[in-house]
């Protein structure tokens, strides 16, 4: 690097290291007006808070870092701009890209961190967090209590439409692990229901990787005339081949926004989208998530040649231009992913077209500011 990136790299740095501490800072406090209250009524102390917090700070870096990066660049060219530097540099004959490209450096670097983090790290931190924050509530409900009637969630269903099975649970405790009131409907290749089986509850084997059902019957039915034909009444019976997870099953009841990269690549490969349609939803949010680390890149490709704008028309114009091209961008991809989800788009374009599209609006002001 010459002196004069050395120098802009420097003043840029410093600059997002402000901001994005006082984004964080902030956030944090949103986050703790909103769960404290929950914690402290599960009954957590100090430390498990501490811990807690912890584990939900990664999660918030692929929203802030955009934006950090977003305002430090605009108060960083503004400085330069207000003591004349900028007028300096381009009287010198520097070009705009020149005089950007540590800011383009520093942008590069932000996005392979981000694409690391949220590739590794962020989707570890987001199921910790929800399992610690979820066992807290647990042990608090739990006290004088049947551990089967806590962490209920209601009405869950799964439609394993490659094995051609139809869940139902009317309960499944997400303390014990294991579903109340289950249905299982078996249907042959032409939809037909061939069997169902009804049992108090059900469980998962996780180490043998199989469903044991206490206290049912499985009732074998015509798949010509529906007429069931016997009733098999059983007080244990374990079923090898029915291999759902229960975690894959809860995941499909929470929205795409609330899961991790993992879980939602552990639905897309176990439930083809061609499959269930339903699923077009989790795969647009997960090319979202790692187109997003990229949008670094556009926002220096924003910011810069509105900021430096203000060497012929007054600073707070450029600025205002880049924020509202910033608003734009994230209208462009809420309007992405709602095509995505709608199959109007495919899925990976729904995630990369707005990336794409203002990366060349970018080299358009970059070719026009110059």
């Amino acid at each position: 690097m010459s002196l004069m990136d050395r120098y802009v790299f420097k003043e840029w740095l410093i600059g997002f290291a402000l901001t994005l501490g006082v984004i964080v800072g902030i956030l944090i406090l949103q986050n703790m007006y909103d769960s404290l209250p929950d914690l402290l009524r599960a009954n957590a102390g100090v430390r498990e808070i501490l811990f807690f917090y912890s584990l939900a700070l990664p999660t918030y870096l692929p929203a802030i870092l955009p934006i950090a990066l977003l305002v430090s660049l605009l108060f960083t060219l503004g400085t330069l701009h207000r003591n004349n530097e900028i007028v300096a540099m381009r009287a010198s004959g520097v070009s705009l890209l020149r005089m950007s490209r540590s800011l383009w450096f520093g942008g590069l670097i932000l996005s392979g961190v981000l694409f690391y983090l949220t590739a590794s790290v962020i989707p570890q931190a987001v199921e910790q967090s929800r399992t610690f924050f979820d066992n807290l509530e647990f042990a608090a409900e739990k006290e004088g209590r049947d551990e089967r009637q806590v962490g209920l969630l209601y009405n869950l269903g799964f439609d394993n439409r490659k094995d051609g099975r139809l869940w139902f649970m009317n309960r499944f405790s997400e303390l014990a692990w294991l579903g109340l009131g289950v249905n299982v409907h078996t249907r042959d290749a032409a939809g037909q229901e061939v069997s169902r089986i009804s049992a108090r509850e059900a469980y998962f084997d996780d180490t043998q990787n199989h469903w044991v059902f206490i206290d049912g019957r499985e009732l074998v039915i015509d798949p010509e005339t529906g007429d069931p034909l016997r009733a098999l009444p059983f007080e244990r019976q374990v079923y090898e081949v029915f291999d759902e997870d229960p975690s894959l099953m809860l995941a499909l009841h929470k929205k795409p926004n609330e899961l991790s990269l993992f879980e939602l690549r552990r639905i897309i490969d176990t439930l083809p989208p061609e499959e269930n349609p339903a699923v077009h939803a989790y795969l647009v949010r997960y090319f979202s998530l790692l187109a997003a680390p990229f949008s670094c890149l556009v926002v220096v490709g924003i910011a810069v040649p509105f900021a430096v704008a203000g060497v012929r028309t007054s600073p707070m114009i450029g600025v205002s231009k880049a924020l509202g091209f910033f608003a734009f961008f994230y209208v462009l991809i809420s309007v992405a992913t709602i095509l995505g989800e709608r199959q109007i788009l495919p899925a990976i374009a729904a995630a990369w077209i707005p990336n794409a599209v203002m990366l060349l609006m970018s080299i358009w002001l970059f070719a026009r500011a110059r």
